[in-house]
């Protein structure tokens, strides 16, 4: 079967989130400080950012997991694709899509996290667009500037009552997943224990970052839009949080870490998988 591999391409903004603790103590209003940046029409309608999307390549994927629905705390249900751990376990790796949407080039890099994990992890990759998917730049751009913010909060939170109230939850995303990667570790409360952003807008308010029950590992790349500033001004927020974050600016464009970008970096690709995978492994011990 012949399917769609889209490139891994840019940005996250940064919306306002509920922050809902995995515990059985009552859920906590938070208003976060952080809204969509200025500067994100100017992201989607820059001529430079439309050329780092280029069209996607084609791929023939047959993957291991399978397509499920979830209920969310807004009464609705979402998507998500789900491997499930060979052994009963409470282990749980989410993983958070690219602009385009849940497409198969995510499913494959879940099917890649299950497979080197050894199998003793559930992995589930959620689908933040219910079930919108396109190959489009423009069509991208507007999915993710359109995107509902309670609603996002809600598939995350719709996941980690699916992992269950013991589950010990990692993330991993890219891009405007990277971001949600990092989002779903504040979400997670004393459930998240790992969260990989690679080339994701971060969060900058300390309040919020003082909330995160784990560490952080930035697969950054070299780029205008989450420039070496914006990191370096996150890797500062982490500090004054009192909190880690491990990161490297790989000497690669943005989406470098996806085979079908014309300018993916096979090093770099696997340089930044390995500390991802290593990371991941030590969290889970596995």
């Amino acid at each position: 079967m012949k399917l769609l591999l889209h490139p891994v391409l840019l940005v996250l903004v940064v919306f306002p989130f509920l922050l809902n603790q995995e515990t059985e103590e009552p859920k906590k209003e938070i208003t976060l400080c952080h809204a969509w940046p200025s500067s994100m029409a100017d992201f989607v309608n820059d001529p430079e950012f439309v050329k780092m999307h280029p069209s996607p390549l084609l791929m023939d994927f047959q993957g291991l997991g399978q397509e499920i629905k979830f209920d969310t705390p807004d009464g609705k249900e979402a998507n998500g694709y789900f491997i499930e751990s060979k052994t009963k376990s409470d282990k749980w790796l989410f993983v958070y899509q690219e602009w385009w949407g849940l497409n198969d080039q995510i499913r494959n890099e879940a099917d890649k996290f299950y497979k080197d994990l050894n199998g003793k992890v559930n992995v589930l990759a959620l689908d933040m667009y219910d079930g919108k998917l396109t190959t489009e730049p423009s069509e991208a751009g507007k999915l993710m500037q359109g995107a509902d913010q309670n609603r996002l909060q809600s598939i995350m939170e719709g996941g980690y009552d699916l992992a269950g109230k013991n589950a010990k939850v990692a993330s991993v995303g890219w891009c405007f997943g990277g971001g949600l990667s990092l989002r779903s570790a504040l979400t997670g409360g004393k459930q998240a224990i790992g969260s990989v952003m690679y080339y994701g807008m971060p969060v900058q308010d300390v309040n919020q970052l003082k909330t995160l029950n784990t560490d952080v590992l930035g697969l950054f790349a070299t780029e205008n839009w989450i420039s070496k500033e914006v990191i370096e001004e996150f890797a500062a927020n982490m500090k004054k949080a009192d909190k880690k974050l491990t990161y490297k600016i790989f000497d690669a464009v943005h989406g470098f870490a996806n085979p079908s970008n014309a300018k993916h970096d096979p090093e770099a690709t696997k340089e930044a998988y390995s500390m991802a995978i290593n990371y991941l492994k030590g969290k889970f011990k596995v």
